[in-house]
């Protein structure tokens, strides 16, 4: 278990709080991890679906476990949190529980270097704040902001929105596109997947003007611009996967796919699967190297939840 508290998340891709706007299905801060499951945020029955079945993959828990999985938005819009979470909902096991987490400070939605730098911190003291007790981190931000210093910080699983989407389209074979709203995210996300060792493997980053907070305000008006963006890159990159990026799409790629032509994978839900598996097969923390605990040191000016992650070892 991480001894730390919950990570944070900059605005508009998530926000973390300490408690969710009328949320229901998260445990109280010292909650018993063994209790049996509630409703809300709990698995629900579901009809058959690809994403759903990957989602699902893994042994379940011990009879009575209960896996707490932190959702962290470092967006600081709570309307962005809430959207992942409705997303989520369906996909969840009964044995899983979702704690949710938006950005305390930063940008309403992330659209920027300088904003994803803030977000960065605002994850960190997020997962400070609100991460006790948990099994894994869903850093549920495309872009993954924070995502190595979160990894470094914490001894359970942390897994990025878009590393585990760009992890999951490598591995259908062939070269992948992104389609993203905010029209600054194109260099980033280039830099972002040739840091996963995938830059071989990307066919474009095609970005549409409006921003996924934009998106998520009308996302019956944006079917048609996501699914133009998507063909675009089909036909001239040469993409036999697509992406759509971002918490603010989420839910979208099925409604888009029949419009494109080849598969289209949705962001928040490749994410989940990955930070399902993971917290099911948790994999050793190094004890070396840049991923292991980092030595205690002394801060100023931080909140008191992320000094004292920083300053205990």
């Amino acid at each position: 278990m991480q001894p730390g508290q919950g990570a944070s998340v900059p605005d508009g891709h998530c926000h973390g709080m300490a408690k969710p706007l009328s949320l229901r299905g998260v445990h109280a801060e010292n909650a018993d991890r063994r209790r049996l499951p509630r409703k809300s945020w709990r698995g629900k029955a579901q009809r058959a679906r690809p994403w759903a079945r990957a989602a699902r993959a893994g042994p379940p828990s011990p009879v009575g476990t209960i896996l707490r999985i932190l959702v962290l938005n470092p967006n600081t819009s709570p309307e962005m949190t809430e959207l992942v979470l409705r997303v989520l909902a369906p996909l969840t096991p009964a044995d899983v529980e979702l704690v949710p987490a938006t950005g305390r400070f930063g940008a309403r939605y992330i659209s920027s270097r300088s904003a994803g730098a803030i977000a960065g911190h605002a994850a960190l003291d997020a997962f400070a704040e609100h991460g006790a007790g948990c099994d894994a981190v869903y850093l549920a931000c495309f872009g993954d902001p924070g995502l190595m210093a979160l990894k470094e910080v914490a001894e359970i699983p942390v897994i990025g929105m878009a590393e585990a989407a760009c992890r999951q389209a490598a591995l259908q074979g062939g070269r992948f596109s992104i389609v993203t709203g905010g029209e600054r995210w194109g260099p980033i996300l280039t830099e972002f997947t040739a840091a996963l060792g995938l830059d071989g493997r990307l066919a474009a980053v095609e970005t549409v003007a409006p921003t996924g907070g934009d998106i998520a305000a009308d996302p019956d008006g944006s079917i048609a611009l996501l699914a133009d963006a998507c063909r675009r890159t089909v036909e001239r990159d040469g993409a036999q996967a697509v992406i759509l990026g971002g918490a603010g799409l989420a839910g979208l790629a099925a409604r888009v796919e029949p419009h494109v032509g080849v598969p289209v994978i949705c962001s928040v839900q490749a994410g989940f699967a990955a930070v399902l598996d993971a917290a099911r097969n948790p994999p050793r923390k190094p004890l070396q190297g840049d991923l292991a605990l980092p030595a205690a040191v002394p801060t100023i000016g931080l909140s008191a939840g992320l000094a004292r992650l920083l300053g205990q070892r």
